[in-house]
């Protein structure tokens, strides 16, 4: 009966009352006790609500039963496709949305929807794919931040593909602790790329000199992430630098002179297609004939052979113990060395020009690094060591005016005052003995009043009593 009143009701009550009445009776079906007849009525009474002129009744029903699994399934649908603000709570919250509903929402929804759907507490791999695929770039940065989903390698490869030229998706992905290497890379060139392109549009470069610029920033960025990377993750990235072209001869000559042997070897392993432990035994055969077949089957150019030839020997020779930097920049001494030899020999212009180019480089990063220790140096000084405890000698030493009173120190007894008579005006004075093996000690200064000079206190009886 109480239903059947709602209904005459609502046909004629003003918006917000009647969304306050939907939210009651959405409340009534989820908690109260209905008979099977009310329950029935109150159903069909919401599917009604579902077509109701103003989003603010059906808004008020989607906020009740947004968290319930106890909602009729037909009335989870209907709202799920509704206008923005009555969808929302629905697509973020509600358990009965099943992945392909998920899945159609975000292909078919717009930006709101589908950030609503990435913020999901449990989202699986299809529907993050699905975003990944064709989400927007916020849907995107709701997607990456939500601890709660699942992102496979390729979601992330495919969002880096789309939305990479992204300042805060570049940040939210490097925020990632388990980021693999190949997509940390992917990160920096859309980071080089956007800035060429940048630097370019302004004219402050132009284009060929900015696209330099951003293939060297690349290759030391390749360098610094391969440092960090081990056994399938740094296959992984090779597999990367060979499919984007970038595993040439100019970055392994880089990761030798670095001292980032580990990339040195996985590269020419990945080039040449030969195992691992014959390219190691090639490398370290100081023979040249082994290691200039490892380099013509890796596809190295010919004219690149005295540089690694000269690198290995020397990496044999001196390694890179105290190397600035570690396995990250280029070894300034390494670089000059392989110089020196190759401008000796009949190196290449080309080589000579890419050495020197790097000679240069190292050596400018040689000096940041120093400067950098030299502030930090300043701006966090060596804490001031601490003295030890005041001897006696140090104590005597100070002015008396300074010098605490020791009442149970025999010498500073001995230092009292002696004994004052005063007989009519005439001041008279009676030292007692003392012993003959005592000295004064000459450390002991007296103390002059500050405002006093010494010729004013010359023949005056103020001298006894600085004596005393």
């Amino acid at each position: 009966m109480i239903v059947r009143q709602f209904i005459n009701w609502v046909r004629t009550a003003p918006a917000g009352e009647r969304a306050e009445a939907t939210r009651a009776l959405a409340r009534a079906w989820l908690i109260s006790d209905l008979s099977e007849d009310d329950r029935a009525a109150a159903e069909g009474a919401l599917l009604m609500l579902l077509d109701d002129p103003s989003p603010l009744v059906r808004q008020a029903m989607a906020e009740v039963f947004a968290r319930s699994a106890d909602v009729p399934a037909s009335i989870v649908a209907a709202l799920s496709v509704d206008q923005p603000s009555v969808a929302i709570p629905i697509l973020e919250h509600s358990p009965l949305l099943i992945d392909a509903d998920l899945v159609d929402i975000v292909a078919t929804g717009n930006p709101e929807t589908q950030c609503a759907i990435a913020r999901r507490a449990e989202l699986p791999p299809s529907v993050s794919a699905a975003i990944a695929e064709v989400g927007c770039a916020s849907a995107a940065l709701e997607l990456i931040e939500n601890p709660a989903a699942a992102l496979v390698p390729f979601s992330i490869d495919r969002i880096v593909e789309r939305h990479g030229h992204l300042a805060a998706i570049r940040e939210a992905l490097l925020a990632l602790e388990d980021l693999p290497a190949a997509t940390r890379l992917a990160l920096a060139e859309r980071l080089s790329s956007t800035l060429a392109h940048f630097v370019a549009a302004r004219q402050w470069l132009n284009p060929d000199r900015a696209q330099r610029a951003a293939s060297e920033a690349l290759e030391r960025s390749t360098v610094n992430v391969a440092a960090q990377s081990r056994g399938q993750d740094m296959a992984a990235l090779i597999k990367h630098l060979r499919s984007t072209g970038q595993l040439n001869a100019g970055l392994v000559l880089r990761a030798l002179l670095s001292g980032n042997l580990d990339l040195f070897e996985e590269a020419l392993v990945e080039l040449s297609g030969l195992a691992r432990n014959r390219v190691a035994a090639l490398l370290h055969d100081r023979g040249a004939v082994g290691l200039n077949a490892l380099l013509a089957k890796a596809g190295i150019p010919e004219s690149t052979y005295p540089a690694f030839r000269a690198a290995l020997d020397a990496t044999r020779e001196v390694g890179f113990v105290g190397t600035v930097g570690g396995a990250t920049r280029l070894s300034r001494r390494m670089v000059e060395r392989v110089l020196t030899q190759c401008e000796q020999g009949t190196a290449a212009q080309s080589l000579l020009i890419l050495l020197r180019r790097f000679a240069t480089e190292s050596a400018l990063e040689e000096a940041r690094l120093y400067c950098d220790e030299l502030v930090a140096a300043m701006q966090f000084p060596d804490p001031v060591e601490d003295f030890d405890e005041p001897t006696d000698e140090m104590i005597l030493a100070e002015p008396l005016d300074t010098v605490e009173p020791y009442d149970d120190d025999p010498q500073m007894l001995a230092l009292e005052a002696p004994e004052v008579e005063y007989d009519d005006n005439e001041l008279v004075e009676q030292p007692e003995e003392i012993e003959e093996d005592f000295v004064w000690d000459n450390r002991i200064e007296p103390v002059f009043d500050d405002y006093a000079s010494f010729d004013g206190f010359a023949g005056q009886d103020n001298d006894r009593s600085i004596a005393a």
